[in-house]
């Protein structure tokens, strides 16, 4: 969808959470492909720039917004900023997330709370401070939270990460419902193992997967590979478009697994 010539964002202010790096730097990179301003947040400046100037050279406007999403008061200033630089948020992507590791026996109230803050807490108010922009201008806008397919139960050393996320499941709709006479539409994914940098970087850390993992994971799959981010950046974008037409309140599977499905 990103090389066509098709251009299904075009002049849309598109705000990425987590746009930095993994799916959602490819999602902003897809909505810059089609005709968007982009706004991405993350923790780090220097790829932040680093992000914005590729960003540019695609021949969109784009910004970056320092944020940490475990921090609420700065999630609200990255969506007053986006408005204060660019007038307006048509779509918002809430793709930042974390993923430590921890069990039902092990996982600690710290823990729980950062998980908490960064993958529940933080999209709940980007999305009010979208929701709040659209319907002060009387304007219809799209939303799509990037969830997971282990909100169906997940492995056991999620546990915190599971709880976090399934709460986007409801989240998701409920914002849905409630806003769909507003014209807005708000849509989650269900992503399942994807290739990403942080991917890689977890499995080293809390796996010991050695340099070979990828090729291994991927042989053990129906595709023979993982999830691509530039591919499910692709649904993304369909869902943030008038192409998706009145969906609303879908919470879409991504993934090769089937769930409830058995040998």
């Amino acid at each position: 969808m990103t090389t066509s010539n098709t251009r299904l964002l075009a002049d849309k202010v598109v705000l990425v959470s987590g746009g930095t790096q993994g799916l959602g730097a490819a999602v902003a990179t897809a909505a810059a492909h089609h005709g968007a301003q982009v706004v991405v947040t993350g923790r780090r400046p220097d790829v932040g720039a680093a992000r914005v100037a590729e960003l540019e050279a695609l021949g969109a406007k784009a910004a970056f917004v320092r944020c940490d999403a475990a921090d609420v008061d700065q999630v609200i200033a990255a969506a007053a900023t986006t408005v204060e630089r660019f007038g307006r948020i048509d779509c918002l992507v809430n793709s930042a997330g974390l993923t430590t590791r921890g069990t039902m026996l092990d996982t600690t109230p710290e823990l729980f709370d950062q998980h908490v803050a960064v993958n529940t807490r933080a999209p709940f108010f980007l999305m009010q401070a979208a929701i709040k922009d659209m319907v002060g201008r009387g304007a219809p806008g799209t939303i799509v939270n990037i969830i997971t397919m282990s909100a169906h139960g997940g492995q056991p050393y999620l546990a915190p990460y599971v709880a976090s996320k399934s709460a986007m499941v409801g989240l998701t709709r409920n914002a849905a419902f409630a806003h769909r006479w507003d014209r807005i539409r708000i849509n989650g994914v269900n992503i399942g193992w994807t290739q990403t940098e942080g991917e890689d970087a977890t499995q080293r850390e809390f796996h010991g997967a050695g340099d070979d993992w990828l090729d291994r994971a991927g042989a053990a799959l129906p595709m023979g590979k993982l999830g691509q981010v530039d591919e499910i950046a692709d649904l993304v974008i369909l869902l943030l478009s008038e192409r998706s037409g009145v969906v609303t309140g879908s919470v879409i599977d991504w993934d090769q697994v089937v769930p409830g499905a058995y040998e």
